[in-house]
């Protein structure tokens, strides 16, 4: 009988049998051996509710991991800053509850920069402090009808993200009277005259603002960017502001904005814009509506700060789930995962700018057997890497199925690339749920990358020109993998940590 299908008081009497019989060292179980759905490679809390990432920074050989929490539910409510880290985007360690909610509100998603200067004064010289930046939301003030129940608040950290003391004059940035004021992104930008300011990126109901400081405790407003351009189907959120260097060497800012909803998949998605960022003020280079991820289950997602030099990438991550449903999908102890880290970068198609979103490299670490695939070949685990050239036709259908009949289908036919997982399993929890999800693609598809886990796809095409992220719940693990047309040759990688 798979362990899937034991009761949970089986399970649990099974695992005092296994715990009082075997040494810490012989038990060697997964968490998704023993909860249904939690995936082996993906970062989920051991219990409660998370989504948005927070504070992503870099320091002294660690990425630190901030995210929205609440661990007393697996449902959303009073929001702290949940913590892990990591030493290769991989591998993470959960750290205890970062900060909690105070008697200004919850605290909500924001940023965290490393104050090297020590600009703030909160740290000292020999000891800069790590700075969160983070959204103060008011419950009482919300229920009331008031306007102005979300402010700018911060924290700060001298010993590495351990432990943070709250900042004595919160609010740093009081509201005036907009609604939906909030998920400061603040980085350190170069200014004309070569000096450096602190810039925040925030979200304001329709449009973006930012704002200035040199200090991080005192802001002036810049400029405002976005009302009536790009998708407004819902509200603004999780804002970020990126410089890039396009191919053709030119400099570039990419203004990520996550609007719920109002996704080309229903609910919650991420688009962006590519344009100019000069004298505080973002000008888009054109009106164009892109999205980071077409797949229904990559939101809010934001980029690490203080990478070292040596390293000149930009990483990301996302929350994997989507307000459609989030708060429903059939987890028991947690909900909610993060998708894969992956590398953000940008590529010209046919003369038209776009952000390439790569798994990151540190993800082949977790290869292990290799299996080449014919036309048909069963998987080793619920947690295996797809790679696969196509043929040249520029269409491609493979089928994943398991032995109840349930498949999902992933394809590119008539210029859209799709993920069908109408029939992948469970789905009665939500009517938006089974469907399929396509995204257009008129550029030629060469070759993929399809991530599986325990309850998740992550497709990349052409290593990330096209990506798709979606979550599914089926009742028995994938057992069976069809290349049915347009793919030259594929391997599967079983993943393993």
């Amino acid at each position: 009988m798979p362990i899937r299908s034991i009761s949970n008081l089986t399970l649990s009497l099974l695992l005092i049998l296994i715990f009082s019989c075997q040494s810490n060292s012989e038990v060697n179980f997964t968490p998704s051996q023993l909860e249904e759905f939690r995936p082996e490679y993906h970062f989920t809390p051991a219990k409660g509710w998370m989504n948005d990432p927070n504070g992503m920074f870099f320091l002294d050989g660690e990425y630190h991991l901030f995210y929205q929490y609440y661990p007393d539910s697996t449902v959303w409510g009073p929001m702290h800053w949940g913590h892990a880290i990591s030493t290769d985007l991989v591998n993470w360690e959960e750290l205890p509850i970062a900060i909690y909610p105070d008697s200004l509100g919850y605290i909500f998603s924001g940023s965290a920069v490393y104050d090297q200067g020590n600009t703030s004064g909160l740290g000292t010289t020999d000891n800069p402090p790590i700075v969160a930046i983070y959204t103060y939301h008011n419950m009482e003030g919300e229920r009331s009808g008031a306007s102005d129940y979300q402010s700018q608040g911060i924290a700060f950290s001298t010993d590495k993200g351990r432990t943070w003391v709250k900042y004595e004059g919160n609010p740093v940035l009081p509201n005036q009277g907009i609604r939906d004021f909030r998920d400061p992104k603040v980085s350190e930008i170069a200014q004309a005259d070569g000096t450096k300011q602190w810039v925040m990126t925030l979200a304001a109901q329709d449009r973006i603002q930012f704002f200035a400081s040199t200090d991080l405790k005192n802001w002036g407003l810049l400029s405002e960017f976005g009302q009536g351009i790009g998708a407004h189907g819902g509200v603004w959120e999780c804002p970020d502001l990126i410089p890039f260097t396009a191919p053709n060497g030119d400099q570039k800012w990419v203004l990520l904005v996550s609007i719920n909803p109002g996704g080309p998949q229903k609910g919650s998605a991420t688009q962006y814009f590519i344009g100019s960022f000069e004298n505080g003020t973002f000008t888009p280079d054109d009106t164009m509506i892109r999205w980071l991820d077409y797949g229904p289950d990559n939101y809010a997602g934001v980029t690490w700060s203080n990478l070292p030099k040596s390293d000149p990438r930009t990483l990301f991550i996302g929350w994997m789930s989507n307000w459609l449903y989030a708060q429903v999908v059939p987890t028991q102890s947690w909900r909610s995962a993060m998708t894969i880290a992956r590398e953000l970068s940008l590529i010209d198609i046919n003369g038209v700018l776009l952000l390439k979103s790569a798994p990151v490299k540190e993800l082949e670490k977790l290869r292990g057997e290799k299996i080449d695939v014919d036309l048909s070949s069963g998987l080793p685990s619920q947690a295996v890497e797809i790679v696969a050239t196509l043929d040249g036709s520029d269409s491609f259908s493979l089928t994943l199925t398991n032995e109840l009949g349930e498949s999902l289908g992933i394809n590119k036919e008539m210029g859209l690339v799709s993920i069908d997982r109408s029939k992948a399993g469970r789905s009665t929890f939500h009517p938006d749920f089974a469907a399929m999800h396509s995204a257009p693609m008129s550029w030629k598809a060469k070759d993929l990358r399809i991530f599986l886990d325990a309850s998740s796809v992550e497709v990349f095409v052409n290593n990330g020109e096209l990506v798709l992220t979606s979550l599914l719940f089926q009742s028995s693990p994938w057992k069976k993998l069809s290349f049915n047309q347009g793919i030259e040759k594929g391997s599967i990688f079983n993943l393993k940590k």
